[in-house]
């Protein structure tokens, strides 16, 4: 059995940068696609990036377009989000998730329908 792990978030200022790290244990990610998903205070999940199993192709929110980037690396059974420029709307729990479908991490994961779910880490920006 599969299970993600995140790790990296923290309490940081407007501005500052942060790394998340999505590791998994009992098997390898490399047959996956993953992606990032946050829950902000009071809100619905929400989509943040997704990347190929083969890291060719990568997709983000509008929103974090331009300031966030995922990358993997299959090698260490992991994958990464670094965040920069956070502001107070970055404020969310992040989770990562893995699902054999692309389609699904850009369409589904906001619905929960994906393979395997991190508990997820928070990310607080203060201003």
């Amino acid at each position: 059995q599969v299970h993600l792990i995140e790790s990296g978030g923290g309490l940081v200022q407007a501005g500052d940068s942060l790394n998340l790290t999505c590791a998994a244990s009992g098997d390898t990610l490399s047959n996956y696609a993953m992606g990032w998903f946050r829950q902000p205070p009071g809100k619905e999940r929400e989509f943040v990036a997704g990347i190929s199993w083969s890291a060719d192709r990568s997709y983000y929110a509008d929103s974090v377009k331009g300031r966030f980037t995922i990358s993997r690396d299959n090698g260490k059974n992991s994958i990464h989000l670094q965040m920069n420029g956070l502001n107070s709307g970055d404020t969310a729990v992040y989770h990562c998730a893995a699902d054999t479908n692309i389609g699904k991490v850009l369409w589904v994961g906001v619905h929960g329908g994906m393979e395997l779910w991190g508990k997820g880490i928070l990310v607080t920006v203060s201003t």
